[in-house]
Order: structure tokens, then C-alpha cells, then sequence
């Protein structure tokens, strides 16, 4: 059976700045931004400490998932907003909830 792709949003202790990416391991992924946050920030997520897990969706293929990727991201923030908030009503950080 083939792993599963997840379209992931992540956010900043404030939870000011939204990262939208699409990963096949969502744990190994949340570890790069963290690294990256805490040492190169070469990535729009390690420079803005975008670490925390708000949001995910699953996908069968790789296709699907960066397709909803590209719609998530051309959408205005009111309405990711909104997507995380019925998703995730209290945006709690749920990286550990992906193990």
C-alpha cells in the first residue's frame, strides 16, 4: 500500500503567519521546519517559525494533494481561517497528535 500525502498548514507561536505544504511524512516534515526555524532559516517556514501544526488533510495520490495545495494557497487569509478554525476550532498545535 502506498503512504499517504497529507496537504499541511503550519503556523507561528502567534499564529500571524500561515505555511501551507504537502509531505508523505508529516512527522519527519514538522522536524525540518523545526530545524530549520531554529538554525539555516532558509525556508519561508524557518524564517518565520512556522512549527505548529493547525491544519492537514490526507490523499490517496500525490497529484490530489498538490492540487489542493495550490488552491489553498491562491485562497485570502479570511478564509483559511476559516478552513482551520472548523477543522481546528481552538487552533491547538497538534504536531504531537501526528506521531
Amino acid at each position: 500500500m502506498l503512504s499517504p500525502y497529507f496537504v499541511y498548514i503550519t503556523t507561528n507561536q502567534n499564529k500571524s503567519v500561515l505555511y501551507i505544504g504537502v509531505t508523505n511524512n508529516i512527522q519527519d516534515r514538522l522536524s525540518q521546519h523545526q530545524f530549520d526555524s531554529q538554525n539555516a532559516k532558509k525556508s519561508f517556514a524557518g524564517r518565520y517559525n512556522c512549527i505548529h501544526l493547525v491544519y492537514y488533510e490526507r490523499f490517496d495520490s500525490i497529484e490530489m494533494a498538490i492540487a489542493r495545495e495550490k488552491e489553498l494557497k491562491k485562497w485570502r487569509r479570511e478564509k483559511k481561517d476559516r478552513l482551520i478554525s472548523n477543522f481546528n476550532p481552538n487552533w491547538e498545535f497538534l504536531n504531537n497528535e501526528m506521531v
